[in-house]
């Protein structure tokens, strides 16, 4: 399988000490030039900032196609331009990537996509975690992530609209019986 990610899934998941889920999830995962730089400029520290320095299974990579990163850019920050140009690229099974319009785009590109809601809710599937609701509460206030109101209410509806929400945010399927709240 064949992964890319833009930068606040690592940047979020390496916060809350959980980075491991995507090794676990996915075994390698690509990052472009400009989510590493992102994620290691020293001028700025940031959670996974070591991590894609040194773990071997985070592997940067060059997009190639600077016309489709330009034209991504009028619309996106670099990081997620660059992080959807590499997927279509290298024809990736999914890209991870947490922002609307990042979101958007790689579905006009026809791209499948997931955020960290999904990888946990796959992580719990797989059995890899316990619950889902203690880490997304931890990225809420450790790592300053930011959900709507909609999902983060979600332990007052039943899995089946749970599961209906999250396939709104993850191009993918999520199987029903994986709440938040479980």
């Amino acid at each position: 399988m064949i992964i890319v990610s833009d930068t606040s899934p690592i940047n979020n998941l390496a916060a809350i000490n959980h980075l491991h889920l995507l090794h676990q999830l996915y075994g390698t995962v690509l990052i472009p030039e400009a989510v590493y730089r992102e994620l290691t400029d020293p001028n700025v520290s940031v959670a996974g900032a070591t991590e894609v320095q040194t773990f071997e299974w985070i592997q940067t990579r060059v997009v190639h196609d600077r016309t489709l990163v330009e034209a991504l850019s009028n619309e996106l920050d670099i990081g997620e331009a660059e992080a959807i140009a590499l997927a279509v690229e290298i024809q990736a099974d999914q890209v991870l990537i947490d922002e609307h319009r990042g979101r958007l785009v790689a579905s006009r590109l026809n791209l499948r996509y997931t955020g960290i809601l999904g990888i946990l809710v796959e992580a719990k599937s797989q059995g890899l975690i316990a619950e889902v609701k203690p880490l997304l509460d931890a990225l809420i206030n450790e790592a300053g992530f930011w959900v709507t109101e909609v999902v983060t209410t979600t332990h007052q509806l039943s899995p089946a609209i749970i599961a209906t929400k999250l396939q709104v945010l993850t191009r993918s399927s999520v199987p029903q019986q994986y709440a938040i709240n479980k």
